[in-house]
């Protein structure tokens, strides 16, 4: 669940963030601010994932808080939405890392686009151990190298198994473990695991550590939710 803040001196505009926001699963809105002084009060107070930023508040700039938060709170995600439109504005929200900047009036589907985006991305990353290129490359939008299914397959992974695996995937209505796949290829976890990465790694499957087993949380894969066997 991804812990969202929104921090606007419009109460009105908040609350149609607020209903935006409802149309999108697994976020959660845990506070809204009205000005600068809150909004770093709430942050202080609670978790927060995702801070959804004005810049126009009646007490300082939401540019300006933007030091204060990474000095603080540097593991908090922001996006900025506001009505400025000065190059400058933009130029200090990027040097500060913010993940998206969308200017006002913002239709729902641009605002839900965005957070899924958003959420996208953050799963990407949370559910590797490791990271490669290829990864990254689309973190960041790269899209130069050729679809999947034209790509020459990495060493150890073959071509009918790997339809298999995708096949034993989509028929699943949960996640599986690298034991159990292990089982259903008739292979070894170790080859199992190769094949269950390489999916994680083109964004056909994401892992999780599901923790609702007593003992050490087990590494489990699900299909991305938009994913059909081809």
């Amino acid at each position: 669940m991804i812990k969202v803040m929104i921090a606007e001196d419009d109460f009105r505009i908040a609350q149609i963030q607020e209903q935006f926001l409802q149309k999108v699963s697994e976020v959660k809105l845990v506070g809204k601010a009205l000005n600068a002084k809150e909004t770093m009060e709430i942050l202080d107070k609670h978790e927060v994932d995702l801070l959804l930023l004005d810049i126009y508040m009646p007490d300082e700039l939401g540019t300006e808080l933007l030091p204060r938060i990474r000095e603080s709170h540097p593991t908090v995600d922001i996006i900025m939405i506001t009505a400025a439109t000065e190059r400058t504005m933009l130029e200090k929200a990027i040097r500060y890392g913010v993940f998206n900047y969308l200017l006002k009036p913002v239709t729902i589907e641009k605002f839900v686009e965005t957070i899924e985006e958003y959420k996208k991305k953050k799963n990407m990353i949370s559910c590797r151990e490791e990271v490669d290129q290829s990864l990254i490359d689309r973190y960041f939008g790269i899209s130069n190298q050729a679809p999947v299914s034209q790509k020459e397959l990495p060493s150890g992974v073959d071509r009918l198994t790997l339809q298999k695996v995708k096949e034993v995937m989509a028929e699943l209505k949960g996640g599986i473990s690298i034991e159990e796949m292990g089982e259903k290829m008739g292979a070894s976890r170790t080859t199992a695991r190769r094949y269950l990465e390489y999916l994680v790694s083109i964004d056909v499957c994401i892992a999780k550590h599901d923790y609702g087993i007593v003992g050490r949380p087990e590494r489990k894969y699900y299909l991305v939710k938009d994913y059909r066997v081809i």
